[in-house]
C-alpha cells in the first residue's frame, strides 16, 4: 500500500496536536493563561470561574431532565423582590449558586435579583473577599416551553469591611467588575467570560464533564443585521425609540430576532453583529433590566469584544447604582448599530 506523503502526515499531526491542546484547555486553566500568573489573585479567579462552571453544569443537568421530573417546572406561587412571579427553576438555580459558593472559601457574599438582600457566608468572610452578583435564570418565561435560557454572573472584590451588611461597595460602577459573563443553556451549554482581557467561549463536553475552549478573543462585528427588541411594547416607548424601529422596518438589510431570553439574543449579536434594545417605557422610564445583575455584566463582555452598551445617554459601565436592584434601559451590541440608536434618542434621527 502506498505510503502517505510526509507533508500530509505532518499536517495531520499538527491538526491533531491543536485539537488535543484545545481539549486540554479547561476554563480554570485558561484563566491562569490569560493572567500569565500563578499569583494568589490569579488562582482565586481561576477557582471562582471553576465554581461558576460547576453551577452551570448542575443547572444544565436539571434543565435537561425538566420534562421528566415532577416539581421542576411551573411557578412556586411566590413573588420575588422585583414583584415578579417566581418559577421553580429560579429557586433551584439560585440555591445552586449559593450551595456551590458556600464551599468555595473565597466568596463572602452573593447578591442575586431573586434575593432582597445579599446572602452572607459567615464562615467564608474572614478570608473570602469576593462577591458574586448573578441572575440565576435569565428568560424564565422560556422555562416551561423548552426554549433557550441563561445565567449571568459578575465577580467583584469586596471593598471595606461591610460591617453594617448594606453592601454599599457594590453600588460602584461596572468598571469595578473583575470578571463577568454568562452561561447559555441551548442545544449545547456554553460559557462566555471576560476578565478584562478579551472575550472567550467554552462549550460543555458532557463526556468529559468539562467546559472546553471553543473560541478565544471573540470580536463583535462593527455592524450587524440583527435588531432584537420586544415590539409588543411599541406604544409604551418614547417616540425616539418608535422612530428607530420604523427606520429598521423600512431599511433593507435588517432582520428581527427576539427569543425572550436576553443571554440568547446577546450571544447571537456577539457572534453575528447587531443591536439588542430594552428601553424604558413611558410608565417605567427606568426600564426593566437590573443594572448590577444583568446590564453591567453583559456590558463588560460586549465592550471587551469591541462593542458598546449604553442607556442611550451614557455608557452602562459608567452608571453608578443607587440601590442593589436598580433598573436601567439598555442598548447593547455592535458599535455602529448602537450609535444609530443613540442618534435617534439624542437627535431624533
Amino acid at each position: 500500500m502506498a505510503r502517505a506523503p510526509e507533508s500530509l502526515e505532518l499536517n495531520t499531526n499538527v491538526v491533531a496536536d491543536k485539537a488535543l491542546d484545545r481539549d486540554c484547555t479547561t476554563l480554570s486553566r485558561h484563566v491562569l493563561q490569560q493572567l500569565q500568573s500563578f499569583s494568589p489573585q490569579a488562582q482565586d479567579l481561576s477557582a471562582l470561574m471553576n465554581r461558576i462552571a460547576l453551577a452551570g453544569k448542575l443547572i444544565a443537568r436539571r434543565l435537561s431532565h425538566a420534562g421528566l421530573m415532577e416539581g421542576v417546572l411551573g411557578f412556586t406561587g411566590d413573588v420575588n423582590v422585583q414583584g415578579e412571579s417566581v418559577k421553580k427553576m429560579d429557586v433551584y438555580a439560585n440555591d445552586v449558586f449559593i450551595s456551590v459558593f458556600k464551599q468555595s472559601g473565597l466568596v463572602c457574599r452573593l447578591a442575586s435579583e431573586e434575593m432582597e438582600k445579599p446572602y452572607y457566608i459567615p464562615e467564608n468572610c474572614p478570608i473570602g473577599r469576593y462577591t458574586l452578583l448573578y441572575d440565576p435564570i435569565d428568560g424564565p418565561s422560556n422555562t416551561d416551553t423548552n426554549l433557550s435560557l441563561g445565567s449571568i454572573f459578575s465577580i467583584r472584590q469586596q471593598e471595606g469591611s461591610d460591617l453594617n451588611g448594606e453592601a454599599a461597595d457594590l453600588l460602584a460602577s461596572g468598571r469595578h467588575q473583575l470578571a463577568a459573563g454568562y452561561i447559555l443553556y441551548g442545544p449545547s451549554t456554553m460559557l462566555v467570560y471576560t476578565i478584562g482581557r478579551g472575550v472567550h467561549s467554552f462549550t460543555l463536553d458532557p463526556s468529559l464533564g468539562e467546559f472546553i475552549l471553543t473560541e478565544e478573543n471573540i470580536r463583535i462585528p462593527e455592524h450587524g443585521p440583527v435588531y432584537s427588541v420586544n415590539e409588543g411594547n411599541f406604544w409604551q416607548w418614547d417616540e425616539s425609540i418608535r422612530e428607530y424601529v420604523r427606520y429598521v422596518h423600512r431599511t433593507e438589510g435588517y432582520t428581527a430576532r427576539y427569543s425572550g431570553a436576553m443571554v440568547s439574543d446577546i450571544h447571537r449579536i456577539l457572534l453575528q453583529g447587531g443591536v439588542f434594545l430594552y428601553p424604558g417605557t413611558l410608565p417605567k422610564p427606568e426600564g426593566k433590566l437590573r443594572l448590577l445583575y444583568e446590564s453591567a455584566p453583559l456590558a463588560f463582555v460586549i465592550e471587551q469584544a469591541g462593542g458598546r452598551a449604553t442607556t442611550g445617554h451614557m455608557d452602562i459601565l459608567e452608571v453608578v447604582a443607587k440601590k442593589l436592584h436598580q433598573r436601567t434601559p439598555l442598548i447593547i451590541g455592535s458599535p455602529k448599530n448602537v450609535a444609530k440608536v443613540e442618534s435617534f434618542i439624542q437627535n431624533g434621527h
